[in-house]
């Protein structure tokens, strides 16, 4: 059984920081190409960052140089550290792995108000 389990989200203020975490099972994790997706109310959902199990990166336009995605194969646990946060970001944080099929996780939510 697959399963994918975000942590880490919250409540920030603007130019904060957070890092979420998502640890995956039942998947060959290294094998994986891994994404944060996110939406927010109202929305279409939308990638912020994908990482292959080599370690090659992509980022959303809007959240580069802000956000770092990383992962621990030995961990099978993909990060998304995220700084200088602004209200725009708020929306429901995804987990993504991808292979031969798609898994996501539950999400979590991440807002960022004064």
């Amino acid at each position: 059984q697959v399963q994918l389990v975000e942590s880490g989200g919250g409540l920030v203020q603007p130019g904060g920081s957070l890092r979420l975490s998502c640890a995956a099972s039942g998947i060959f994790f290294s094998k994986n190409v891994m994404g944060w997706y996110r939406q927010a109310p109202g929305k279409e959902r939308e990638l912020v960052a994908v990482i292959s199990g080599g370690g090659s990166t992509n980022y959303a336009d809007s959240v580069k140089g802000r956000f770092t995605i990383s992962r621990d194969n030995a961990k099978n646990t993909v990060y998304l550290q995220m700084n200088s946060l602004k209200p725009e970001d708020t929306a429901v944080y995804y987990c993504n792995a991808r292979n031969f099929a798609v898994y996501w996780g539950q999400g979590t939510q991440v807002t960022v108000s004064s």
